[in-house]
């Protein structure tokens, strides 16, 4: 009996970019792999599908879409006599493939209550050394350079620096899928404008207005779009009923969940005890996990995690109010001292629906500069580069405060 080999050279099909091919075989086996399929359960903006309908694009979908610019970006370099060896070349597929995969369920919700311990990048790295593991070193390059130990600057730029190809797909992929036009970068222009001058990654001169868009739009996209106030309100509303759920755990409430959930509620997780059985655990938990447990707990007889997991699954959510300055404590105290009459709780249960939080976003950080090269070879700053005010201004972090509390 004949046993057919699979067909490792798939194409993919990509609503923004047409087809994308998976350069070779090893990649498509680490594309396969449990590990990285979890991905597609996971959603790329958390709960925003509440605010923009069709945000519901997957992790998955944009390590994807990260791979293909990648792709597009080695072949600009080689055009430009840019040397990148065909193990480096494989090993930048990797590192841009696997960037995200420690991303726990609904993102960052989950590293704020439950998996407080660790960050995502960590994970994302006990991930890479364990699938090192499984394929017998092939991945020790792409590690080296997504830990920034590579001798070759520009290789880790181009995975994490202020113009890298992971925020070239996700702000064209968010901007897709939630239809905030504002956010529509030119991915294949910028990639085209880029070079590598002095092991440092630049973009030539004729690219400075594409990346004065680049700035502008992904400022736009942080308050039309990831700092949206009924965002917030549902990205934090997640994360208590989450902390809600791990109080009750601690002390030995009975919850509906999960064995994967159930591990990480009942469990005190820190970067310390984080073994592989407990990357193994995490492997398992997605977003699907999370949003069965709370459509449960709607009916648990602890009434701060029923009213919120109520709320979350019927999109009641919390009033908010935002401002410049600092909301006075007073006005605080009032808001809870109603709070408690209403719902019948005490006063220290109030916090969970009533709180106040800062954001801030800084469109562009002069400590890592995006560096334009001009004709005559020499490199400077995009802020001092651009004759767009705006630029300048974009250097400064803007600092909001907002308030949160049932209508």
């Amino acid at each position: 009996m004949s046993t057919q080999t699979p067909n490792k050279l798939k194409i993919l099909n990509d609503p923004i970019y047409g087809f994308i091919q998976i350069p070779n075989s090893l990649l498509f086996d680490i594309i396969e792999h449990p590990y990285f399929q979890r991905l597609r359960r996971i959603t790329q903006m958390g709960l925003s599908n509440l605010v923009y309908p069709g945000a519901n694009h997957t992790r998955f979908h944009h390590a994807i879409g990260c791979m293909h610019l990648m792709q597009k970006a080695i072949q600009v370099l080689r055009f430009k006599q840019i040397l990148i060896s065909n193990d480096e070349e494989n090993a930048l597929y990797i590192a841009i493939l696997l960037h995200d995969i420690g991303h726990g369920a609904y993102s960052h919700a989950l590293e704020h209550s439950i998996v407080n311990g660790i960050s995502h990048e960590e994970i994302s790295l006990k991930f890479m050394h364990k699938l090192n593991q499984e394929f017998n070193g092939k991945l020790s390059l792409a590690i080296e350079i997504f830990e920034g130990k590579n001798k070759r600057k520009f290789l880790y730029q181009l995975i994490s620096s202020q113009l890298d190809i992971d925020r070239l797909d996700y702000l064209k992929r968010d901007s897709f899928y939630t239809g905030v036009t504002e956010g529509n970068i030119s991915s294949d222009r910028l990639i085209a404008m880029m070079n590598v001058k002095d092991d440092e990654l630049v973009i030539e001169k004729k690219g400075i207005y594409s990346v004065e868009k680049f700035l502008i739009a992904r400022r736009l996209m942080y308050w039309q779009v990831y700092l949206h106030k009924t965002g917030l309100v549902a990205e934090n509303m997640l994360v208590n009923v989450l902390k809600r759920a791990k109080e009750l755990a601690e002390t030995g409430t009975n919850l509906f969940c999960s064995k994967a959930l159930h591990y990480f509620l009942y469990q005190k997780i820190t970067s310390a005890n984080f073994t592989s059985e407990t990357l193994e655990m995490f492997s398992r938990l997605d977003d699907y996990d999370i949003f069965s447990a709370i459509k449960e707990w709607i009916n648990h007889e602890d009434k701060v995690l029923s009213i919120l997991s109520k709320m979350i699954v019927n999109r009641k959510l919390l009033k908010i109010e935002i401002q410049k300055a600092p909301f006075q404590t007073e006005y605080l105290e009032n808001i809870k001292k109603k709070i408690a009459q209403k719902f019948g709780i005490s006063e220290d249960k109030t916090s969970f629906f009533v709180f106040s939080q800062e954001i801030r976003n800084q469109a562009y950080n002069f400590n890592k500069p995006v560096l334009i090269l001009n004709k005559k070879g020499k490199l400077k700053d995009i802020a001092k580069a651009s004759d767009q005010l705006n630029i300048q201004a974009l250097t400064k972090p803007v600092i909001k405060h907002f308030i949160c509390y049932p209508k």
